[in-house]
């Protein structure tokens, strides 16, 4: 399996839907999910170009940006415990789990400890499965009215890990559900909200979720290989 050889294919993948539905590539950022992955893999792919990575697990996370030696962005995409957070403060660009007030103020304090901001995306449970976290659709406008209060968050978009279909036809609705609740964010006009990113679609259907919006990719087997 050369590491190299799958970006390539996958950012070509890419940017032939890009093309498919008049989107530009440059608006569809790849995010190599490495959890579970030596750092030895991530840096394989830093060579080969790939400068964002996702991590799931906050030790496993924290232990990687030390061991990296590679000029790469990381993102927190993961469940995240509110006891855990102060561990990832000053070292990630992005957390795409926040889905909950309680969650949101402690990073806030966390951040605010540096006098710093973060970006952060407010994830949906759009299948509502007890599995996955994510707030509910209904209660998603109540969050960001609140979380956009706090100093050191901006809301720069929506993530959602959808129910798993086979056919990704199957989570073409969740893609494009997701994309219409960002639409309705936007439209409040709040401070600090923008609803730039929407971080969806993984191996398996991120070309759905491209048509449907999608600015972030979460790929992580079509990559690294199972885990």
């Amino acid at each position: 399996m050369n590491i190299a050889d799958n970006i390539k294919r996958i950012s070509e993948r890419i940017a032939t839907i890009c093309q498919g539905c008049q989107r530009d590539p440059a608006g569809v950022r790849l995010i190599a999910v490495s959890k579970k992955k030596p750092a030895v893999d991530i840096e394989a792919a830093a060579s080969a170009g790939q400068r964002l990575f996702g991590e799931s697990y906050v030790q496993e996370c924290v232990a990687k940006i030390d061991e990296v030696g590679s000029e790469v962005e990381w993102h927190f995409i993961g469940a995240l415990q509110t006891n855990k957070v102060k561990y990832l403060r000053g070292k990630v660009a992005m957390i795409h789990s926040v889905d909950r007030l309680s969650l949101a103020k402690e990073i806030d304090r966390q951040w605010g400890k540096d006098d710093a901001c973060v970006d952060i995306l407010l994830q949906v449970n759009l299948g509502e499965e007890e599995s996955k976290g994510g707030t509910t659709a209904e209660a998603l406008v109540d969050l960001a009215r609140k979380v956009a209060s706090l100093p050191n968050l901006r809301i720069k978009g929506l993530m959602a890990l959808p129910p798993w279909g086979a056919d990704p036809e199957e989570v073409r609705p969740y893609f494009r559900q997701l994309r219409e609740l960002a639409e309705t964010i936007d439209a409040l006009g709040l401070p600090k909200v923008t609803m730039q990113e929407l971080s969806m679609g993984m191996s398996h259907d991120f070309e759905v979720a491209i048509e449907e919006g999608s600015t972030m990719v979460r790929v992580g087997t079509a990559i690294f290989g199972a885990r």
